[in-house]
């Protein structure tokens, strides 16, 4: 797995458990305050794509995950 798929599948995740902590008709919900976590992800993806600037693929790249080929976006 490359560093670009983790980082997509990370963020699908945060941002899908932080709807259902922070929607009330969740099964699992918390509290309305999950919901600045999704904008915070969001977020962090709008500034990722215009400035190339990813904290977690620095993490990823120094734990030895290897990057994809530039074969696009299921590359």
């Amino acid at each position: 797995m490359t560093i670009e798929r983790i980082i997509r599948i990370m963020a699908g995740f945060f941002i899908l458990l932080s709807l259902a902590l922070g929607i009330d008709g969740s099964p699992i919900f918390v509290s309305k305050w999950f919901l600045a976590f999704t904008a915070f992800v969001g977020l962090n993806l709008l500034q990722s794509g215009f400035t190339g600037f990813c904290p977690p693929e620095k993490l990823l790249a120094k734990l030895g995950v290897k990057r994809s080929n530039g074969g696009g976006c299921c590359g």
